[in-house]
């Protein structure tokens, strides 16, 4: 049944699981089978019946006239079933109590009940009332010995399908009742399925427009996550929601905000997007991967939620919905909803709650964009290579050294690299250099006591720092100390990490993810110049002319006595000098016009 009830007919669901046929016969097609055959007076058979009929009477000579009547008839079968079991003998089980009948309502699906209102253990309508009880879903059809319209009429009344009079039975007669029986039955689970899924619907529609309130009001994303949450267990209809983002530098799911009947449920279980693994099968897994709505309907039988089935179920989860929250190429991670019914998630549902998903994304896209703006704060992703410059590696350890490069410039074919030396004397320092491989050509630009700074020309680092740069991150240092060679990525916020993450280790095999930290820009002052002058710097300056000036600024062009000269930085970027020239005047009048103008 639909999640707004929060409950589940158990009848109906148990013969869809045990037979392979919904409550009035009819047969699934999702590969169920058929389970039991029939107990006390029924006949075993090899074939599948079409049709489960459960006769309740304590009087043998009423019970054997009903199962002569319906005993090898195949018309019963037709009117009720038009698959390729239509031919078949309906099975008939019979119960001499009602406490026996009812343990064969646990036992078995039943697709129409004939029951007598006075049994041994049982008399009149309260036997119809602890039958009804049993299952809302199954038709039931009163026999009667007396010819009292007022006891048929209230039987009805009280949920019986329709009643019979069993001295006035014919085969005929009982033919047609039991198959108006099943079919009333049936258009009634219809409309009340029909009413259930409208009404949740609505209430879904409801959550959705709560949720874009929330986005109006809510200033940060953990805020929103929160509310999302919240929101959608608010009501019965679903029993735990969370949201889950994928670790940076690994395949975990974990929590960011929770809401409902949890009970350690996030603590006890793993949860991948790694396919590879069992962990990352699972609904919430698969919508990570694939940007699509993944839903379990059947918890305790779906193979792929194996692995986390019993602890789901002994905290009442009986289906399942994974969203996945997504927006261009950005992966936030996933919405996952548990219901206490199984079947909760129909197709009406999970285009809403695709909706709410898509709706959330953008939220979240909104308040990064919004905080990049009015906010320094950058993310920071640290990575360790271990085969980058092993040369220096190994002399930063053996001179208990320090190495660092503040500034990459990117020419039109290499990398230019400016950094520092701390505690290396230069002239072992230069024989190092010149054993590297992946640098063409180096040169000192000042020395100081302790410390010195040099510019490197590595062709072969370009492919690696030109992908970052081309995914909206730059490298924002690098170092060599102790033995290992380090370098920061700084990112905007709002981007997606992990795809950082990927991307640097599908260009370097041997990187190692270390950390990921909020922190402020290095670059901006706080003041309106210095916010105007990276303004500048990211948005008013063509990539040349940036390149231009920043391979200028660190190579010791404003320096006097110059440290280079604009031949030697037009010959680093392979530019002619007076291509050089016209790009660092084109950019020093747009800084000098944003800076001073203001």
């Amino acid at each position: 049944m639909e999640a707004e009830t929060g409950q589940t007919d158990t009848k109906a669901e148990r013969t869809d699981t045990e037979t392979g046929r919904d409550f009035w016969g009819t047969k699934r097609t999702d590969g169920g089978e058929s389970s039991g055959t029939g107990v006390a007076e029924s006949t075993e058979t090899d074939t599948t019946p079409s049709l489960r009929i459960l006769l309740i009477e304590d009087n043998p000579g009423d019970a054997r006239l009903i199962e002569e009547m319906l005993r090898g008839t195949e018309e019963l079968a037709q009117r009720v079933s038009s698959d390729e079991t239509a031919g078949r003998t309906p099975e008939i089980t019979r119960a001499k109590r009602l406490e026996e009948g009812l343990e064969l309502f646990d036992q078995r699906a039943i697709d129409v009940v004939l029951l007598d209102l006075n049994l041994p253990d049982s008399q009149g309508l309260e036997t119809l009332e602890k039958v009804s009880g049993a299952s809302t879903a199954t038709p039931i059809v009163v026999l009667t010995g007396l010819r009292d319209q007022q006891v048929g009429i209230q039987a009805i009344q009280q949920g019986a399908q329709d009643f019979l009079v069993k001295d006035e039975v014919t085969s005929e007669l009982l033919v047609r009742t039991i198959h108006h029986a099943i079919e009333r039955a049936r258009q009634e689970y219809e409309r009340r399925r029909q009413r259930e899924q409208l009404e949740t619907v609505n209430r879904l529609n409801d959550i959705g427009h709560d949720i874009i309130h929330s986005v109006i009001t809510t200033e940060t994303r953990a805020e929103l996550e929160q509310e999302v949450c919240d929101r959608l267990t608010a009501s019965d209809g679903y029993r735990f929601a969370w949201i889950g983002e994928v670790n940076p530098g690994s395949d975990d799911v974990v929590p960011k905000a929770a809401a409902g009947v949890e009970k350690g449920y996030l603590e006890d279980v793993e949860i991948s997007v790694n396919e590879a693994v069992a962990a990352g099968q699972g609904p919430s897994g698969t919508a990570i991967r694939t940007g699509e709505v993944q839903v379990a309907n059947r918890i305790d039988s779906d193979p792929d939620f194996e692995p986390w089935r019993e602890e789901a179920t002994t905290r009442d989860y009986h289906s399942s919905a994974a969203v996945p929250i997504t927006h261009e190429d950005l992966i936030y991670g996933a919405l996952h909803i548990y219901s206490s019914s199984t079947r909760a998630f129909t197709s009406p549902e999970t285009q809403i709650l695709a909706r709410i998903g898509d709706t959330i994304a953008h939220a979240i896209t909104a308040l990064e964009r919004r905080d990049a703006l009015v906010s320094d704060a950058v993310i920071e992703l640290e990575f360790r290579l271990e085969e980058m410059v092993p040369e220096l590696v190994g002399l930063s350890e053996r001179e208990s050294g320090h190495i660092s490069i503040n500034q990459l410039v990117r020419g039109d074919e290499t990398l230019l690299a400016y950094g520092s030396a701390t505690d290396i004397p230069q002239e072992t320092f230069e024989e190092t250099v010149e054993r590297i491989g992946g640098v063409s050509d180096s040169r000192f630009l000042s020395a100081r006591r302790d410390e010195f700074e040099f510019e490197f020309v590595m062709p072969a680092a370009a492919s690696l720092f030109e992908a970052i740069a081309t995914h909206g991150g730059r490298v924002e240092s690098a170092t060599i100390a102790n033995g290992e060679f380090r370098f920061v990525v700084e990112l905007p916020r709002g981007r997606d990490t992990r795809q950082m993450i990927e991307l640097i280790k599908e260009q370097r095999p041997d990187a190692t993810y270390l950390a990921q930290r909020t922190t402020e820009r290095s670059d901006r002052s706080g003041s309106s110049r210095g916010s105007t002058a990276t303004i500048v710097l990211e948005e008013d300056l063509t990539e040349k002319q940036r390149a231009a000036l920043e391979t200028a600024y660190f190579a010791g062009y404003f320096e006097w006595p110059r440290e280079s000269t604009g031949e030697d930085i037009a010959d680093r970027l392979g530019i002619a000098p007076a291509t050089f020239n016209q790009h660092l005047r084109t950019a020093e009048r747009k800084f000098f016009d944003s800076v001073i103008g203001e």
